[in-house]
């Protein structure tokens, strides 16, 4: 019977300096990748992280993500590896102090005016438009018939039943569209 020896070569040294090279550089990049990824999960938004930055005195792009330790401690991660210990009572106190106080960016104007529309056209079995973002307005259908046309300016939510003519303004989303004379869907 024939016996098979199989020796193992020896690798060079430069050979072994570029396998450490390629293997470091592929350990940067999965760092990478996995720092990409990690920063689309969290649940943190632009506006949880200007507070943050506000209160600690940072800009919020350096803001990477915030927990609680132990029911006592919130933790601050910043991009650069840093942490910051605080107080979790001081915390929530500075957090609602800073909220009363930071102005409310156009992109969070519209994504509150949305969710807004979005409920009151659910109420009354509404679908709307494609929405024109800089003056927040919309056409309002139900079953593919123009209903109206609904916005929301610095007076209020506004509807009109036709293109043209006088504004009806009113508190809320679910007020104006009632007051094109739209009833509530009945649930079957």
């Amino acid at each position: 019977m024939n016996y098979t020896t199989h020796t193992q070569q020896a690798i060079a040294t430069s050979s072994r300096d570029e396998q450490t090279l390629a293997q470091a550089e592929l350990y940067s990049h999965i760092e990478t990748q996995a720092e990409a990824v990690a920063l689309t999960l969290d649940p943190l938004t632009s506006r949880d992280r200007r507070i943050i930055g506000e209160i600690i005195e940072v800009q919020s792009e350096s803001i990477r993500t915030i927990w609680i330790e132990g029911g006592i401690t919130v933790w601050v991660q910043l991009v650069g590896s840093g942490r910051l210990p605080f107080d979790r009572n001081w915390f929530a106190t500075r957090v609602a102090e800073v909220k009363a106080t930071l102005p409310e960016t156009p992109l969070e104007r519209n994504e509150r005016l949305s969710n807004e529309l979005e409920k009151a056209c659910t109420v009354f079995g509404l679908y709307h438009g494609e929405i024109n973002w800089l003056s927040f307005s919309t056409k309002l259908f139900q079953d593919g018939r123009l209903v109206g046309f609904v916005g929301c300016s610095q007076q209020g939510w506004y509807a009109r039943p036709r293109q043209y003519g006088v504004n009806r303004v009113a508190a809320s989303a679910e007020q104006v569209i009632a007051s094109l004379g739209v009833r509530a869907a009945v649930a079957a």
